[in-house]
């Protein structure tokens, strides 16, 4: 744990705000899409987060399931 916490504090660049309502919405809905995006191609939400927590970025996850969905199509 005090890894993960080493790595988001390096991330941070300042006082971490909380969310508002919003925001959260939108995040949730956000969180949504790429699940749905990733049961469409295949690849799991447990598989989503192994590759996050294997150093994948969001970006870079978007870029892998875009691919994917197009070897698919």
């Amino acid at each position: 744990m005090a890894t993960e916490q080493h790595s988001l504090v390096t991330v941070s660049h300042g006082p971490v705000e909380p969310l508002t309502a919003a925001q959260e919405e939108t995040l949730r809905r956000a969180v949504a899409k790429v699940v749905e995006l990733g049961a469409q191609t295949g690849v799991t939400t447990d598989e989503m987060i192994h590759l996050l927590d294997s150093g994948l970025n969001v970006a870079e996850l978007l870029e892998y399931l875009a691919a994917r969905s197009g070897e698919i199509a």
